[in-house]
Formats: structure tokens, C-alpha cells, sequence
């Protein structure tokens, strides 16, 4: 039996093309990227190209990208690298901002930088799982030096507003460089410091605009099983006159930003699937996957009583729909759909093994016993229609045998 997959959200297939432009590398272009030899410049010249198009699709300098080895390195090398080159520069005890609704690989970090004595924010979000930028504007200190905000959130597909929130930065930045600039010289004293700007981009590759500049952002972190390309890569922006602090050291490798071996095959396979992600194919993806969504939402919906859907499908990236089946442990719903060759989530894979209810569904105000209800489906661009019929048909008996059994619902 075939399984059907609807969890895109926590990996996506590789795509045919992609693996067609890596199999020479994983082959008989086997060489070193930092190899001086003609195997070497072989593999270097791969590795340039995949920067070229990885910059190219975040309309950025090729040599504002670091390749690593995902969005979870890539956001911790944004946060605490910023952070570490920072502190070494500046005297003042600084403040950062962030959202509850993170994922781990940012909220951790932020702990971390929290219990060395930095002082941390972490922004509230609305019922729909969005920011409200009037609450992040009055969250802005004067000691405020970095902030961090996910363009799409993993579980419920929450869009947030990274282009407003980008322009509020930048004009606290200008406005305090030109008030600076109006004293004298003597009265100056050092340039005011910037707000930098990062996003964890991960979810929104696929479905949103990720311009950079279009979006005001100074870091920016992706990975290429997002995007139909292969795991273990990932890329970090990072703007020209941004400083960071390499995480780990010893090779010199990405303009000693991220040492370590540059892992060829996987760099091309994320260069491809960047290259794929133009906007003629976004536009015709996010049109018909979010025709596939709706068609899923309006068959649960209608079969099944006390069904509550969790994502704002008008704030929310096409690919999500996540549900709460009141009285019915989500975990038990996902392994019976698993038996039946159907493949969705509780939420964030990478929190998957744990038994606590979702961060995210508590910051949007879901009591617990309801966020322990909870399943999400992600589509994907090779998703069929026949695929959700399936869904519709055999999930109501599967909600209805577990309520049975349940003594109190």
C-alpha cells in the first residue's frame, strides 16, 4: 500500500530535476571544494554557480550567502553569531526582541542569550497566530540591537508581517543615524548602533516573496528539504556590513564565517531547487494547492461535528490546514491515518517526539486539552485531488471510533 503524504511541512520530496543536477557530484565529481587540483575547481565552480542562483531568488550579493548545513544552523549562527560579534563591539547591556511562536532553533538560542543576561521580548500573537506590528513597535527599546521573526509559522501556516515590521526597523535606523549625523562632531560620540533585522524563512520559500530587500531584511535562513531539495543544506543571508561570529571554527570555509567542508552535492541540489522557485511557478503552485486546502477543509469541516480549524486560511500559507478534533487525542488520530497510508503531523516534526502541547497553539490562545486535539495537514505540489478524497472518507470514522471510546466526550 502506497502512502499518501500530507506533511510537507516537515520535508518535502526530492525533485526529479534537482537530483538529476547533483548525481554528477555524487559520482565521479567527487572533489574538495577547497582543493587546489582540477578536481577541486571542478567542484568549486558548482558550488559558486548554486550561490549565484541561491542569491538570485533572495535578490542578494552571491557573497552574502553561507552555506550550512540547514534553517537550524543557519538560526543559530544568525542569532548567537550576531550576538557574540555584538557584545564583543558594544558596552551596553542589549535587548532583543522575538515571537512565542518560533521554532525551536530560535527560541532556544534566545534562552541561551537570555540566561547571559540579555533582555529578551517574546512578541504575543493575535487568535490567528499573526504579530501585531503595533505590538512590536511599542515592544522597540533604545538598547534593542536585533530581532527575529518567522516569515511563516511550521504548524499553523501563519504569515507574518515581515515587510512591515522590516520598514519599522528601517526607519528607527535612519531616523537614528540622521539625528546623529545633526550634532556636532564633538557631541557625537560613536554611530548609533543598527536593529538587525532576521527572518526564519523556512516555511515561506515555496509560497511568498522572499526578496530581501523588497522585505527589509538583514538575515534571512532557509533549507533546501523545503523546498523540494535535498536534507542536510541550508543557506544563511547575511547583508553586506552585518557582522557575525563564526560558530565553529578550523577550515576557513564561507569567508571564515562557517567552517567545515562545503557538502557539494547537496549545495547544488539546493542552488537547483532555488532556481526552480520562480514566480510564474509560485503564482501557479500556491493556486492550486490552496484549491486542493480548501477542497480539504470544506470536506472535513462539513463531515465532521466539533471539527475546529485552527489556521486562518486569509493569513496563512496555502499548503496548511490544521485541525482540532475535540475529544480526540491528536497522536491517536495520526497513527490510524498512518495504518490507513495516509501521512500528516501533530505540528513541528523537529518537536514531534515530545508530549507537551504546542507553544504555538498556546500563544494563539488554544487551551491545552484542545491543542493535544490537533492534526495538520501540508500539501504539497504533487498532491491530488483522488489523495483528499481519501481523507474526507476515512477520517470521519476515525474521529468517531476514538469518541466512542472516550468516557467523557
Amino acid at each position: 500500500m502506497k502512502t499518501i503524504y500530507f506533511d510537507h511541512s516537515a520535508t518535502t520530496p526530492l525533485d526529479k530535476k534537482t537530483l538529476k543536477a547533483m548525481m554528477p557530484f555524487l559520482t565521479g565529481k567527487f572533489g574538495n571544494a577547497a582543493s587546489l587540483h582540477s578536481y577541486g575547481q571542478e567542484a568549486m565552480a558548482a558550488v559558486d554557480k548554486a550561490r549565484e542562483q541561491t542569491a538570485a531568488f533572495l535578490n542578494c550579493a552571491p557573497e552574502e550567502i553561507i552555506f550550512t548545513s540547514g534553517s537550524t544552523e543557519s538560526n543559530n549562527l544568525a542569532v548567537k553569531g550576531f550576538m557574540k560579534g555584538w557584545q564583543k563591539k558594544f558596552g551596553f547591556v542589549p535587548h532583543i526582541i522575538t515571537t512565542l511562536i518560533e521554532h525551536k532553533a530560535i527560541l532556544e538560542p534566545f534562552l541561551e542569550l537570555e540566561r547571559e543576561g540579555v533582555r529578551v521580548t517574546y512578541l504575543p500573537v493575535k487568535a490567528n497566530g499573526v504579530v501585531d506590528v503595533e505590538v512590536f513597535k511599542k515592544a522597540v527599546k533604545d538598547n534593542t540591537v536585533f530581532v527575529s521573526v518567522m516569515y511563516v509559522n511550521s504548524e499553523v501556516g501563519s504569515v507574518q508581517p515581515i515587510r512591515e515590521i522590516g520598514k519599522v526597523i528601517r526607519k528607527i535606523n535612519e531616523t537614528k543615524l540622521k539625528d546623529w549625523k545633526k550634532l556636532s562632531a564633538a557631541a557625537r560620540g560613536d554611530k548609533p548602533h543598527e536593529i538587525v533585522f532576521h527572518t526564519d524563512a523556512t516555511q515561506a520559500l515555496n509560497f511568498f516573496n522572499c526578496d530581501v530587500k523588497w522585505n527589509y531584511i538583514d538575515m534571512l535562513s532557509l533549507s533546501a528539504h523545503k523546498i523540494y531539495g535535498p536534507k542536510g543544506v541550508g543557506a544563511l543571508f547575511v547583508r553586506k556590513g552585518v557582522a557575525i561570529r563564526a560558530a565553529q571554527v578550523g577550515g576557513g570555509q564561507e569567508g571564515n564565517r562557517r567552517s567545515g567542508t562545503l557538502n557539494v552535492p547537496g549545495i547544488v541540489g539546493l542552488g537547483e531547487a532555488a532556481s526552480q522557485l520562480t514566480p510564474k511557478n509560485v503564482e501557479k503552485n500556491n493556486k492550486k494547492i490552496a484549491a486542493l486546502r480548501d477542497y480539504l477543509v470544506a470536506g472535513v469541516m462539513k463531515k465532521i461535528d466539533n471539527a475546529v480549524l485552527n489556521t486562518d486560511r486569509n493569513q496563512a500559507a496555502p499548503s496548511h490546514a490544521h485541525f482540532s478534533f475535540l475529544g480526540v487525542e491528536g497522536e491517536s488520530i495520526l497513527i490510524a491515518l498512518d495504518l490507513a497510508g495516509i501521512a500528516v503531523s501533530t505540528g513541528s516534526a523537529c518537536a514531534s517526539g515530545s508530549l507537551k502541547p504546542s507553544h504555538v497553539l498556546l500563544a494563539m490562545g488554544i487551551k491545552q486539552e484542545v491543542a493535544h486535539n490537533s492534526i495538520r495537514f501540508t500539501l504539497g505540489k504533487k498532491t491530488k485531488r483522488e489523495e483528499l478524497d481519501k481523507v474526507i472518507k476515512i477520517l470521519p470514522g476515525i474521529v468517531k471510533k476514538f469518541r466512542n471510546m472516550a468516557p467523557d466526550y
